[in-house]
């Protein structure tokens, strides 16, 4: 050690890729003061990390302040730029992994993965100081040299991949919208056993009609703006609406008693592709809030409608685009648009600038065309 003075951690050694690491914890109110971020005014290829995106923090801070008995946080790897020396606790067999980290005060950290817990654990403490004796694993690795560093963030994050939206959705126990969504597929017959819950898209060949982050969205729409109600009206509010709605698609229906597979309907309609179950319940939130006793009369309005795929007169541009279903915000209101108007309704003033914009790019096809 330079100068005797020193950090020290209780830790566990290990190796990796022929190289030491260390697995130790540090209290969360340390965490800010130890581990800095990498200088953001440098250019990118002299930084060890991303430019921390500092409109992920509130955020973050929130999930921790607001669910301070059961938030989780995964270990943050730190890069250690100095001469450490690992003093253990036995001599000889497994013992000697485990015992004390030693890092001399002048060595210089740099997170590989987590600046963005630790900015969030930061923004926490601000508000929540008795958070700062908790603890978070941290993983040290002995590198040196910014190339080093560098290839370290590649390959953490070279194979990360988030989970679908759909099994996020499947295993959130937090966002009421999705206990809803999950008991709404659950507890209504018209879903249960055609919805696939960890897929976010379906294959050809699935059995399944819906993907549960479409009901998600879709269920979202629907109850969005109306007038608060206990959650057990709410639940019950989505499940008459979505029964009603598929009481008026006839090929629901077959799927779930076998007469058509899910994949023939998803082929040649559209009316279970998450763009349209959207669109269908933003017009049925119109209904709702127009019609809030009799909106159920209305419902039927909607087996009138060619919903086939190949009628590409009415979905081509709106819910179809080059022949093909598009989740863009644009073409959910172009159909809820066009939905809307053959049940009567009138379109906000946002609907209506979407639909004037399609609708002059629309001429102005026909007129080049001509």
């Amino acid at each position: 050690m330079s100068d005797g003075f020193e950090y020290q951690f209780p830790a566990i050694r290990g190796i990796q890729a022929q190289r030491e690491y260390y697995v130790s914890m540090c209290p969360m109110r340390l965490l800010p003061k130890l581990f800095q971020f990498d200088e953001d005014e440098l250019a990118p290829e002299l930084r060890a990390q991303r430019q921390l995106n500092r409109a992920r923090i509130p955020e973050l801070s929130r999930y921790i302040t607001e669910n301070v008995d059961n938030y989780v946080f995964s270990a943050i790897t730190v890069s250690i730029d100095a001469d450490i020396a690992f003093a253990p606790f036995a001599g000889e067999g497994e013992a000697n992994r485990i015992g004390i980290l030693k890092i001399p005060m002048s060595a210089r950290f740099i997170i590989n993965d987590g600046q963005h817990r630790r900015a969030a654990i930061d923004q926490a403490l601000r508000n929540h100081p008795e958070l700062g004796d908790e603890t978070i694993a941290v993983v040290f690795f002995l590198d040196k040299g910014l190339e080093r560093c560098q290839q370290m963030f590649a390959d953490l994050n070279r194979y990360a991949i988030r989970p679908s939206p759909s099994l996020s959705i499947l295993y959130d126990y937090r966002d009421e919208a999705a206990q809803l969504a999950k008991s709404l597929v659950a507890g209504s017959d018209i879903f249960r056993d055609v919805v696939e819950l960890e897929k976010t898209s379906l294959a050809p060949r699935s059995r399944r009609l819906f993907t549960l982050s479409a009901i998600y969205h879709a269920t979202n729409d629907l109850l969005v703006g109306l007038p608060e109600t206990t959650p057990e009206e709410t639940a019950r509010l989505a499940v008459d609406f979505w029964e009603c709605v598929a009481a008026q698609f006839d090929e629901w229906g077959r799927v779930r008693s076998g007469d058509l597979t899910a994949g023939e309907v998803r082929t040649d309609f559209i009316h279970t592709h998450g763009v349209v179950l959207q669109a269908l319940a933003r017009a049925g939130r119109a209904l709702i809030i127009k019609y809030p006793k009799t909106w159920k009369k209305k419902i039927p309005g909607l087996k009138s409608i060619d919903w086939r795929r190949a009628n590409s007169s009415l979905w081509e541009g709106r819910a179809l685009v080059g022949g093909q279903l598009s989740k863009a915000n644009q073409n959910v209101v172009l159909t809820s648009n066009a939905i809307k108007s053959h049940l009567g309704l009138e379109l906000s003033d946002d609907e209506l600038r979407v639909e004037n914009a399609y609708m002059r790019g629309a001429n102005g096809s026909k007129k080049a065309t001509a």
